[in-house]
């Protein structure tokens, strides 16, 4: 029986393999657009349009096409390029930040009917978006235009469009596997059923023979080097704690071996025929208990490790006090103490962790390494793997693409260090990509937090005492671990005023998945309980909790004091936090949402605000370059990443300001080693304040040459030239930039501007959310009648970009309030290791968020602007946490605030139980 389908009006006739789903035979066949995100018809990443209907590819057997035409998002534009409708509207709005999920999006909202187009919540409830909040797509669907083309030199404070907007919308924007390598070999891991174990021996005979199975590598085969797959500046900031390939196991789901193959399915067959020898362990779950005398131990460890207290499993602590928190208690009229708790979530970006490493020639054709990532930080695991393998850095280049999602969780080397084992050992490409199960089980999460709170303070609301005993569960590795914990005590103290403060925290070892780097980098969890408690201490106080926070939060001229210690380079080079109030002070009168609640449902409002560093401490370093090219055009070269943090489009517009142009005249080229000298990398939200201020110098540095060049070349005097669109224009006579290109390359001269920049002094930008909800009594359902942001995020480049910043931002920790938690069963398993068990936002689950700008300029961001990729996340669970309280009577201290849980606390009120 012959096999024939006509995909994008070509026709195919390649046999599918037996079982294939139609999503792998698409992409087998280069189209890439569509998208490979959960496995299991969950995100609807991977939509395409059979016989016009929208289907989830990863659900629909390739063979049950046969016959049928087939619709990818290569194929919705006319044969001509012209955009579909809605691929336009997508442009027109930016109806995405990192992309992956678009053609998804795309290929379903295409399809739906006048009816469907009335419900969108229905209608797209099989499509996931971690990165917007929705809000963009609704946008894009209803056709509501946000981009804008700035006029010449005018780019900064407008809203162009991403750069790679139409490639984003048309699939042909590359991602991590958006490649084709000749001879790539497939590498799948196996993983420890057990949460803490030594391997006493691993037979992999079984697994060798299996057809097409090239190599099996197991902790025999793997560097002695300890490390931290945490990626920093710098590395003594993580303890050296792990190995490629260990022989002691200490969570389940940790790589034992790893199997290399012609094909996936060979590889993890593999996997399946390697018996191994395990020693079991005695094995440890919960922090506190890790703590206690008589623990297991996890990491028996030397001083070279840099753990704190090993045998305690303390991989790091902080104690300080200022003044005598003793001392402030006792002066205070009321006195306030809980403890608070957060949970495991996941990054969750739609794109998972993997790579691909092959070799190719350089300019001199000597062999090199080359490895394809989705990371965060190239530069940085360029130098990891060189050091773990001894290689020097020319011999090494690492390269990312468009990068489908981050969060902090690409923060990492989770696979590039084992692919790259493999690569050098076999010489030959080999890739790896994490399943979505996989994510879960051996990615990272959010650090799980137990924070004590006690706070002090006199009638008039003035605080006397401010105490945290802080526990962060950082899992089976220290990755991230003592950093987080140190960041999470730092500016949610150091924004409120208090002569007495004390910290104790601890980053703590348990034999369960290992937590990482997130968005907010602890602050989001300690900021819960912080903001939580000012404002049960304003209730105890009789006092209005806005009133309360604008009593004793810090002023702009006022030190930064954390007992954790004091960094030194942190200014408040702007401030902002007395509007963000203002503007919820200002929602709170004008609001008319009450309205909008059912009969009998509970109405409360609450808020919270949040203070964050403008990126990490200890120096973050950007290089940048910006030349002109023969065609008058320019192109810029950064490290950064861009993985929907929209920092490619920033530094166009900050480079287009400085030149004189128009945005689509530049060029950007980004996250290659190749590239530049150095970036730290896209994490602390520095893709603006430090890649943006080492580009602001580039082009700054650019406009002067091309300046004085053309000053000499037209006899003009300097301060009678001036950059234009196209040209420089010396007094009368205007020279275009290709003429003025052609002139300097006869000379031998190079056009061209060099930029850097440390991170360094860093500023704080602030934040401030306001929710009015409805509860239902009867079954704990919760609605949001309104959501309201202030964000302080100093000059905004592009207002639009921001929004969605600040929009994202507040999607991704309304999932984390309301349902999203990582859960363990009694083995350290994790249990919610798909995406319909693990419940992330919908459309239906997000609000539309009002977003208020604060009007500052920042005296160290470049051209005033301050960072808000984290900062957004921080403050929106105390909020609702807050407007809960103010609706039900009841402090709910731990989250997710699941409807059940809502539901029995209210039962147990009813019934005069205690809460």
């Amino acid at each position: 029986m012959s096999f024939r389908i006509r995909v994008n009006q070509q026709d195919c006739a390649t046999e599918p393999r037996p079982g294939q789903c139609l999503r792998t035979y698409l992409r087998e066949h280069g189209w890439f657009g569509v998208k490979k995100g959960c496995d299991a018809g969950d995100c609807g990443a991977c939509t395409v349009q059979v016989d016009g209907e929208p289907v989830h590819s990863c659900l629909y057997p390739a063979l049950r096409a046969d016959g049928r035409s087939v619709t990818t998002v290569e194929g919705l534009a006319a044969p001509d390029g012209e955009l579909h409708p809605m691929q336009r509207r997508f442009v027109e709005a930016q109806g995405f930040q990192c992309g992956f999920c678009t053609a998804g999006f795309l290929m379903t909202a295409s399809a739906l009917t006048e009816d469907q187009l009335q419900d969108l919540p229905r209608s797209l409830k099989g499509n996931l978006c971690r990165c917007t909040g929705y809000r963009a797509i609704e946008d894009a669907i209803r056709g509501v235009r946000h981009t804008e083309l700035p006029e010449e030199g005018r780019a900064v404070g407008r809203s162009p469009g991403a750069p790679a907007g139409p490639q984003v919308v048309t699939g042909t924007a590359r991602y991590t596997f958006d490649i084709e390598v000749e001879g790539l070999l497939h590498m799948k891991l196996l993983r420890s059923p057990h949460p803490h174990a030594r391997i006493r021996a691993i037979d992999t005979s079984a697994a060798l023979r299996v057809p097409g199975v090239r190599a099996v590598f197991t902790h025999h085969d793997a560097p002695q080097r300890l490390y931290s797959s945490a990626r920093h500046e710098h590395p003594t900031e993580d303890p050296d704690d792990t190995r490629v390939l260990d022989e002691v196991v200490r969570f389940a789901g940790q790589r034992v071996a790893a199997v290399v193959a012609d094909s996936e399915a060979a590889a993890e067959e593999g996997c399946r025929r390697i018996e191994v020898d395990y020693e079991l362990l005695p094995y440890v779950l919960d922090p506190e208990q890790a703590m206690a005398p008589g623990a297991p131990v996890i990491h028996p460890k030397g001083p070279e490790s840099r753990i704190a207290r090993p045998s305690a499993n303390t991989v790091g602590e902080v104690h300080g006090e200022i003044g005598s928190v003793a001392k402030g208690l006792a002066e205070a009229a009321v006195v306030y103490q809980e403890t608070f708790r957060t949970q495991r979530v996941q990054h969750a970006s739609l794109e998972t962790h993997g790579a691909v490493a092959w070799f190719e020639p350089d300019e001199t054709g000597a062999e090199r390494l080359v490895v394809r990532s989705s990371t965060q930080v190239p530069f940085l695991t360029r130098r990891a793997l060189c050091a773990l393998y001894d290689l020097p850095e020319e011999y090494v280049r690492v390269v990312a693409g468009r990068v489908g999602g981050g969060f902090g969780g690409k923060q990492e080397m989770l696979v590039e260090d084992i692919l790259v084992l493999a690569a050098l050992r076999l010489k030959q490409p080999v890739k790896l990509e994490f399943t979505r199960a996989e994510q879960f089980l051996g990615a990272t999460t959010r650090h799980p937090f137990s924070v004590g709170i006690t706070l002090g303070a006199k009638a008039n609301g003035e605080l006397t005492a401010f105490q945290l005993r802080v526990v962060a569960d950082t899992g089976a590795y220290g990755n991230h671990g003592p950093a987080v914990m140190f960041h999470s005590v730092g500016e949610s103290m150091a924004v409120y005023r208090a002569p007495h403060k004390k910290v104790d925290a601890y980053s703590v070892y348990t034999n369960s998945v290992p937590a990482g780097a997130f968005r907010g980098y602890g602050l989001g969890q300690v900021t819960f309980a912080v903001e939580s408690a000012m404002d049960e201490l304003a209730r105890r106080l009789g006092l209005d909790p806005l009133v309360l926070r604008e009593r004793n939060i810090i002023g702009p001229d006022e030190p930064m004091l954390s007992p954790g210690g004091e960094e030194e380079d942190l200014q408040i080079a702007s401030y902002g936090l007395d509007q963000c109030l203002a503007v919820v002070r200002e929602a709170i009168a004008g609001d008319t949402s009450t309205a909008d609640a059912p009969a009998g449902w509970l109405v409360g409002q609450g808020s919270a605000m949040s203070m964050i560093a403008t990126g990490p401490p200890g120096g973050h370093f950007a290089d940048a370059a910006v030349r002109l090219l023969d065609d008058g055009t320019y192109q810029v070269d950064v490290g950064t990443a861009e993985f929907g943090n929209g920092t490619t489009t920033v530094h166009q517009q900050i480079a287009a300001g400085a030149l004189g142009t128009t945005v689509d005249r530049i060029t950007i080229r980004q996250s290659d080693t190749d590239l530049v000298g150095h970036d730290t990398g896209a994490f602390g939200s520095a893709g603006t304040v430090v890649a943006g201020k080492a580009v602001m110098k580039a082009a700054n540095a650019l406009a002067e040459q091309l300046l004085s060049f053309a000053a000499e070349y037209a006899r003009t005097p300097r301060a009678l030239c001036r950059l234009t669109r196209e040209a420089v224009r010396c007094e009368d006579r205007t020279v275009p930039l290709k003429e003025l290109h052609a002139a300097a390359r006869e000379r031998g001269v190079e056009l061209a501007g060099q930029g850097h920049w440390g991170g360094s002094p860093r500023s704080v930008a602030f934040n401030a959310q306001w929710f009015r909800i409805a509860v239902d009594p009867d079954t704990g359902e919760i609605r949001i009648l309104r959501s309201v942001h202030a964000a302080d995020a100093g000059r905004v480049m592009n207002p639009m970009q921001c929004r969605g910043q600040v929009e994202g931002g507040v999607a991704q920790a309304l999932g984390a309030t309301l349902f999203e938690q990582v859960l363990l069963d009694e083995a350290g398993q994790v249990s919610t290791a798909a995406f319909r068990r693990y419940r992330l936002p919908a459309f239906a689950d997000v609000p539309r968020t009002e977003v208020h700008f604060t009007e500052t300029s920042d005296a160290i961001g470049p051209l005033g602007a301050k960072s808000m990729s984290e900062s957004p996340f921080n403050p929106v669970a105390p909020a609702f946490a807050n407007a809960l309280r103010d609706a039900t009577g009841v402090r709910f201290t731990e989250v997710p605030l699941l409807r059940d849980r809502v539901w029995q606390a209210l039962a147990r009120r009813r019934g005069g139980g205690n809460d």
